[in-house]
């Protein structure tokens, strides 16, 4: 499953979104460091459906983990060559415009 949740503000929405396993979770490795906070990537629990709804909607998503990465590069925004690993965890942030 699936970490997600939709920040809103008069500009757009954020989408974060992180592999259940990883929420609680810091990650480093030389001078990157991310922690995987239940404060910013909330603990709502969605399907891959509802996530690629999500990921659709959203005008910034911030994704950690395996899953949520994945189902990106497959909806094809984001490439595998623009993802961060982190100690092999995969990150990547996604602008649409």
């Amino acid at each position: 499953m699936i970490y997600a949740r939709i920040i809103s503000s008069d500009s757009g929405s954020i989408l974060a979104a992180c592999d259940k396993e990883l929420l609680g979770k810091t990650f480093s490795e030389g001078d990157i460091s991310i922690t995987v906070d239940k404060d910013f990537y909330g603990d709502e629990e969605v399907d891959s459906e509802t996530f690629k709804e999500m990921l659709n909607l959203s005008n910034i998503s911030n994704l950690v983990g395996e899953k949520c990465v994945s189902i990106a590069i497959e909806l094809g925004l984001v490439t595998e060559n623009n993802v961060l690993k982190i100690e092999g965890v995969p990150h990547a942030q996604i602008l649409s415009l």
